[in-house]
């Protein structure tokens, strides 16, 4: 094959192809560039960095067991951790949609880095014998799904849980004094105090928060070291450990061989938990951003209990009418990571033998729903919650009007005599102090006493 303005000839084990002159990839990766035209959407910059970490590792590993040239081992190590912080972006182009094992996404990563190595070194590195030296895309990949995902829970998916959560609490502190009327049903019910409203949605992230964290040591168990089926072959038996502690060591979180590399291979059932713990967040996230959504509706034919904050124009066509973008978005977010965890679920049962044969599907999906989640949560925090104010007149005015507060009579005046004042008070649009007073023989001071609206938010 000739050479070309513009191309290289490239070759591998099944001969030739022209390769751009300018791309730091070689042979496998062009083939996968023209074999999988499917989505134009690339691997998250995070695994590409995770399967570099491990490449880094691995050259570093091998030096200290007496397996490579100092020299060489360096090279890789310093062309990997360049390609570990980012560097190079524009140099892994494979499909998402490639092959199930990920191979094409490791030898991309193999090529870029011994080109990388080879141009440090002056002499030729190859990116089988030399990068993937006792890995396979097998270990390498199920590997860094683990890897990024961990990163990506602790770097970006809690902090931004703590964040809300914090938030919350925050604005739940200022707002104790604010009684308003609970709905169960979306129908009227008995008080509540915001402070206790925004209490449960704190609660369900820091809940949240927290089964995330508990499957994080499940995570950081990788399948490094079990090569092509499990058994290890072409590895140094300490291999797989040595690269996981060399992880441990530099990100500070537990990376581990896990106990069984047959397993580590053929399944991903601790990226499923995990994707079934960020789709339990997202679903948390919904019911709070449609909660804020129906507080805020209005201002006037809505509820219009609270304000969010006016950040743009809400209609083309009608002025003035601002719509409750943020809580809008989380949920649109919500939706999504629901969905990307099911294309996990799928992926997760698809470990034909000894394989798992959609590994870049789970990965790409759980570090997508990470990072939306996280950025959910940021917007949610610092663009809804922080900002929202509270309309104490719509707030108190309805609550005077609650029928269901003659729930509080059912001890004095039993459930039939209390439904009959509710309905008695809701057709007549009065107060149930006043239809109670006229239907009991009880005195104002202690219907007012009983049904004290902000006395009914506290436990007897």
């Amino acid at each position: 094959m000739q050479e070309s303005p513009g191309y290289r000839i490239e070759h591998d084990s099944m001969g030739e192809l022209r390769v751009p002159s300018d791309a730091l990839w070689g042979a496998q990766t062009q083939r996968a560039i023209d074999n999988f035209p499917v989505s134009g959407q690339r691997m998250p910059p995070r695994f590409i960095q995770a399967v570099a970490m491990i490449k880094a590792a691995a050259a570093r590993s091998h030096a200290a067991l007496g397996l490579m040239p100092a020299d060489l081992a360096a090279a890789i190590a310093e062309a990997a951790d360049e390609v570990a912080g980012g560097a190079y972006p524009d140099a892994f182009p494979v499909d998402v949609y490639q092959t199930g094992s990920g191979t094409s996404t490791n030898m991309n990563v193999n090529e870029v880095i011994a080109h990388l190595a080879g141009e440090r070194l002056g002499c030729s590195v190859h990116p089988n014998d030399d990068v993937n030296r006792g890995q396979s895309s097998n270990d390498v990949i199920p590997s860094a799904i683990h890897v990024s995902a961990a990163l990506a829970c602790t770097q970006c998916l809690l902090p931004a849980l703590n964040e809300l959560a914090d938030t919350i609490r925050t604005r739940s502190g200022e707002l104790v004094d604010v009684v308003t009327t609970g709905r169960t049903h979306l129908m009227d019910a008995m008080p509540v105090r915001l402070s206790q409203i925004l209490g449960g949605w704190a609660a369900q992230i820091e809940l949240g928060a927290e089964r995330v964290e508990a499957l994080l040591p499940q995570v950081c168990g990788l399948a490094q070291g079990g090569t092509a089926v499990g058994t290890g072959v072409n590895a140094h038996p300490e291999l797989g450990r040595r690269i996981a502690k060399d992880l441990a060591a530099r990100t500070g979180l537990a990376f581990r061989v896990r106990a069984d590399l047959f397993e580590g291979l053929s399944a991903q059932d601790d990226i499923v938990a995990l994707s079934g713990q960020v789709k339990s967040l997202a679903a948390a996230l919904m019911k709070i951003a449609n909660d804020l959504r129906w507080m805020n509706s209005g201002p006037l034919a809505g509820l219009g209990e609270i304000s969010l904050p006016a950040l743009q124009p809400g209609s083309s066509i009608m002025p003035g009418k601002v719509n409750p973008v943020i809580p809008e978005a989380v949920c649109m977010v919500s939706a999504q990571v629901i969905g990307l965890d099911a294309a996990i679920t799928v992926g997760g049962q698809s470990g034909n033998f000894q394989l798992n044969v959609m590994l870049p599907l789970i990965g790409n999906n759980i570090l997508q729903a990470i990072e939306l989640t996280s950025n959910a949560c940021e917007i949610l925090a610092r663009q809804a919650i922080v900002g929202f104010k509270v309309n104490r007149d719509r707030t108190q005015a309805t609550l005077a009007r609650n029928p269901v507060l003659v729930t509080a009579l059912n001890g004095v005046i039993g459930y039939e005599r209390g439904a009959a004042i509710a309905k008695r008070a809701y057709a007549e649009g009065r107060p149930v102090l006043e239809v109670a007073a006229e239907m009991t023989d009880l005195d104002e001071h202690e219907l007012a006493r009983l049904l004290d609206p902000a006395t009914l938010t506290r436990p007897a």
